[in-house]
């Protein structure tokens, strides 16, 4: 009986240990942290052996395949000696993709992926289709290709998840742009964070569809260095493309074969510009799969905003509190403030990435009233923004509740508070849930 070890117990490691026990392969997880009390219920319902608060080699370095959660760098020593020594190590995405045979809509990119994916998901869903949703949102792909069947997954996959996979194929990849983030596993190099989105093309076929931005230029520079061989659909909004999406005056068309669909910008349920682009890499992907107009334009319209993501939480005395806390990069940061049309009270700060803020600063002339800063370290954004908004209109606040009455006392009617950190969660929070429920609380409690 083949030895599988996983590493990392939370979602993907728990979920991968589970589909190996159901193949039938002798499985070990190990964790080097704590493992929550949900993810060690299911290992013992499952009979999954495990182990916690650190890895122990002599149960591990005798694997014959390690599914290594993505969380793991993979400069990690554990993971580095288990290359040396030849173990093939792969992500969960790579093994669960071995035992399913169902359609696979796989979206990444550095912003709009969550949207985007959850946008398909809900069109599949509109049209009758039987569609998981999962990867980097949802439940756990390998638990679900374990426990459920779906004719369709749609899938959103990180970086880091891409690293690990070499058989891996998708039959409609989208990639929804590309903008520096998460250097810091990738030597600091933007090429190296490019080529490892591009490895969810790597085993398309004729028959399958690569969607992406043409308007994004690091996308284009490493599309123009690799061979694609799926059908190339091109979404912008700067040009017109014979095949793919593109924006006509008031209305987005999109063009599959030989059809051409027209979707109106008032119809679309989200806003923004960068909402634009997440529609028509949807509208697409729903276009290949054979939804038809009517179900593609009403389910555009239809569709809820997902938690985190530019979340309206309530207005208080006709101030609009916004909760974006899954903007953790400035990318996402810039999209936020852009589709805002109303003066913003700006909540920004957290761990710092290697944020250059000033691509920030137009938008923040522009759009920006007062800015609190919220995290342990702010003196980046105090130089970076204090001259634009002034000394007394920028301030320290180190939880969510005191960032939340600071902005309040900033916030005048007919304001947005806007929570769109530009940074990750991990100096006050335990991730960019806990600082957006936290955010929510607060803004109850007003």
């Amino acid at each position: 009986m083949a030895r599988i070890v996983v590493l990392g117990g939370a979602e993907s490691g728990v979920g991968a240990a589970v589909l190996a026990k159901v193949k039938g392969f002798d499985v070990f997880l190990s964790d080097s942290g704590k493992i929550k009390e949900d993810y060690l219920q299911t290992l013992r319902e499952w009979k999954i052996p495990y182990e916690q608060g650190g890895h122990s080699p002599e149960y591990i370095l005798n694997a014959d395949e390690v599914i290594k959660s993505p969380g793991i760098p993979g400069a990690a020593p554990l993971v580095r000696a288990l290359h040396a020594q030849g173990t093939h190590v792969i992500s969960e995405i790579e093994f669960a993709a071995r035992y399913d045979s169902a359609k696979k809509i796989c979206v990444t990119g550095s912003n709009g992926k969550t949207t985007t994916t959850s946008l398909i998901w809900h069109l599949l869903r509109e049209a009758g289709l039987d569609a998981g949703l999962g990867g980097n949102i949802g439940k756990s792909y390998a638990m679900q290709v374990a426990t459920e069947k779906h004719d369709y997954y749609v899938l959103e996959i990180s970086s880091f998840q891409l690293d690990d996979t070499y058989d891996f194929r998708p039959d409609i990849a989208i990639i929804t742009n590309i903008t520096p983030d998460h250097l810091d596993r990738y030597d600091h190099k933007v090429e190296n964070y490019a080529r490892a989105k591009f490895r969810i093309t790597r085993n398309l076929r004729p028959e399958d569809c690569f969607i992406f931005d043409s308007d994004d230029a690091i996308t284009i520079a490493q599309l123009d260095q690799i061979v694609v061989k799926a059908k190339m659909l091109p979404f912008s909004q700067e040009k017109e493309v014979a095949q793919g999406a593109f924006l006509q005056g008031d209305r987005i068309i999109v063009r599959y074969e030989d059809e051409q669909t027209e979707i109106f910008l008032q119809d679309l349920a989200l806003g923004g510009r960068h909402n634009v682009y997440n529609s028509m890499a949807a509208a697409l992907a729903a276009k290949a799969t054979g939804i038809s107009d009517e179900v593609i334009r009403a389910s555009l319209k239809s569709f809820a905003p997902i938690e985190h993501r530019l979340e309206p939480v309530l207005s208080i005395r006709d101030v609009l509190y916004i909760n974006d806390s899954k903007a953790t990069n400035i990318d996402s940061a810039w999209y936020a403030l852009e589709c805002q049309t109303r003066p913003v009270v700006w909540i920004v700060g957290g761990t710092d990435k290697g944020n250059d803020y000033s691509v920030l600063e137009k938008l923040v002339r522009e759009k920006v009233k007062a800015i609190v800063c919220l995290g342990l370290d702010n003196t980046k954004i105090h130089a970076a923004f204090e001259d634009i908004v002034g000394a007394g209109n920028i301030v320290d606040t180190f939880s969510a509740a005191e960032a939340v009455q600071a902005s309040a006392r900033f916030a005048q009617s007919g304001d947005v508070v806007l929570l769109s950190p530009c940074c990750a969660s991990f100096d006050l929070f335990k991730n960019y849930e806990d600082r957006g429920h936290q955010f929510k609380e607060a803004v109850r409690h007003l």
